[in-house]
């Protein structure tokens, strides 16, 4: 009666698709780092079977990629901090993200004796990683004169804003990256999930895709189904108890909601404790049986209580708290977080199944 992540690999496939035809003459590098935004990243590397790169972000992600016998390109998007992931990033043939000066200063220390393939960052106004753009030719120079450099670098950035179109900073970092790629002759990487979807001037020869392969909208106030997108993930559960309480009774922890009438109440088997976000308010929907019913009372750690007013249920039934049917775009709004966070946030105490 616990909970389950259901992961729909072919929906996986299916926005991969879609992605395809929004930027045809792009390659793609998906973005699987944390865990595969919390969907299992070896299942969906493996499901990925006509992807050009994958993208994590820590070189351990990378090692345990490899080890697992994924064989296709892969790069650290965080590139390496000390001279031990070198060697790992060499080892394991993980191409990396060049974003600081140090970098610069740990290979030349290091003079690893085998070649990596390096991408070079710039800053164009995240302000987070990323050489400024007007260190990056030099940069870009120092990274040639290197023996272990291997191939011209490809240059990349990353977008602020993107998710919102009217936001005036994303059309200011494109016009900075310019300036500073017409001095590489290399490949260039801009386009995130926002970005392959709203300006698609920025799809050059490589896009970066994270949310939206997993069937979540990453514009500002849009849902997948806008995009054609389906849902990867639907976290399910079932109906631990329909309790007929009084009007008047008060439910869960700090009796934040009673009852106003005599009404049935459904107790979930869902809490915090398994990810769904604990400042979920009262009215955030969930689906019993297909039918939207609202949540009352707060979150605790095993467990979440609904409205079963009007609703024809028994113990035992399936609940949805996101995904097939119930977007979880809608429920992060409600709990003032994001998708992402929802889909990332799921603990070790859901069991996950692959279809």
């Amino acid at each position: 009666m616990g909970p389950v992540a259901s992961i729909n690999l072919a929906a996986l496939r299916h926005n991969q698709t879609i992605i395809r035809q929004l930027a045809p003459r792009s390659k793609i590098m998906a973005v699987i780092k944390a865990d595969a935004y919390g969907h299992g990243f070896l299942p969906v590397a493996r499901a990925l079977q006509d992807i050009d790169m994958l993208a994590v972000a820590r070189v351990s992600e990378g090692c345990q990629l490899r080890d697992a016998g994924i064989d296709k390109p892969i790069l650290v998007l965080e590139g390496f901090s000390e001279a031990d992931e070198i060697r790992q990033a060499i080892e394991h043939q993980l191409e990396v993200v060049i974003h600081q000066a140090y970098q610069l200063d740990l290979l030349q220390s290091c003079k690893p004796d085998s070649e990596l393939v390096m991408w070079l960052k710039v800053d164009t106004g995240m302000h987070r990683l990323g050489i400024s753009a007007d260190r990056a030719v030099d940069t870009y120079k120092k990274l040639q004169s290197l023996e272990c450099c291997k191939l011209p670098p490809g240059l990349m950035t990353h977008f602020a804003n993107a998710d919102d179109i009217h936001h005036p900073s994303t059309k200011q970092q494109i016009q900075l990256f310019d300036q500073v790629a017409k001095n590489f002759p290399t490949y260039q990487s801009m386009a995130n999930s926002a970005a392959i979807l709203a300006w698609p001037e920025t799809h050059r020869d490589w896009i970066r895709p994270g949310i939206m392969l997993y069937g979540a909208s990453p514009l500002l106030g849009l849902k997948a189904s806008t995009h054609q997108l389906e849902p990867v993930m639907t976290l399910k559960s079932r109906l631990m108890a329909v309790n007929a309480l009084k009007e008047g009774d008060c439910i869960g922890y700090g009796s934040t909601w009673c009852c106003p009438e005599d009404m049935p109440v459904g107790v979930i088997a869902m809490g915090y404790g398994d990810g769904y976000p604990r400042h979920a308010p009262t009215g955030t929907p969930v689906l019993v049986n297909g039918q939207r019913c609202p949540l009352v009372g707060r979150v605790s750690m095993d467990m979440i209580t609904v409205d079963l007013r009007g609703v024809d249920t028994e113990v035992g039934d399936e609940v949805i708290l996101w995904g097939d049917g119930l977007p979880a775009e809608e429920i992060a709004e409600s709990a003032g977080t994001i998708s992402y966070e929802l889909f990332c946030g799921v603990t070790s105490r859901v069991r996950y199944e692959y279809r």
